[in-house]
């Protein structure tokens, strides 16, 4: 019997065929690796909305406490 030695060469696998595996998905990065991306991504965006609304709340407290000496 031959054994196959390429992943997407069904013969040696003992079970009908296979699904063609691109690259990506032979090192466990398929589909599913773009919606963790997209999660990270959203995760980034909120807490750099977070920071800006704290560093501005801050600045216009700074100016605030400024503005009366002076004057």
């Amino acid at each position: 019997m031959t054994d196959s030695k390429n992943i997407n060469n069904p013969v040696g696998q003992g079970g009908g065929q296979r699904k063609r595996l691109s690259r990506a998905e032979r090192q466990n990065n398929g589909p599913h690796r773009n919606l963790d991306r997209r999660n990270a991504a959203d995760q980034k965006a909120e807490l750099v909305r977070k920071m800006r609304e704290k560093a501005g709340a801050a600045e216009g407290a700074e100016q605030a406490g400024n503005a009366p000496a002076q004057s």
